[in-house]
């Protein structure tokens, strides 16, 4: 059974599981990992969905204030071992849902050009490809998505 829990960056298993997080994008954005790690930072964070499949953590995601009206997705990951579950689309779901609790109207969000099964997830989820913005503007590597929230 699949349980998704509202939290905090505090929380110790979301911070377990950026670590795993980190190391996974360190190894496939290789060289450009430093500039995005920077802009990666999870300290007060306060809107994160943990999912526990049976109890155990599978994977996490946040949303992040970007503007009155947008949040940012942020921090996106399933463990290895429960891919392919469609947990990843649960945790969006679920954190759409939370932005317009909030009374969000978009969410926009950054990934690599090499995170293919991300910008699949993303494309099915109702994003679509914009412009880069803010710290990504020009960066060949960086893919920037909005979704409009109903």
């Amino acid at each position: 059974m699949l349980t998704l829990t509202r939290t905090t960056s505090d929380n110790p298993d979301f911070q377990s599981l950026v670590v795993l997080l980190d190391q996974d994008l360190e190894e496939k954005d290789g060289d450009d990992h430093a500039f995005y790690a920077q802009y990666n930072k999870v300290d007060a964070i306060k809107e994160v969905i943990i999912a526990y499949k049976d109890g155990v953590v599978a994977g996490c995601g946040a949303i992040k204030s970007y503007t009155e009206t947008i949040v940012e997705v942020k921090r996106m990951f399933v463990h290895p071992d429960f891919r392919r579950q469609g947990i990843a689309k649960q945790i969006l779901t679920a954190l759409e849902d939370w932005a317009k609790e909030l009374n969000y109207t978009a969410t926009i969000l950054e990934t690599g050009m090499k995170q293919a099964e991300a910008i699949e997830l993303y494309k099915n989820s109702g994003y679509t490809v914009i412009p880069n913005y803010g710290q990504y503007a020009g960066v060949e590597n960086s893919v920037c998505m909005q979704k409009q929230l109903s």
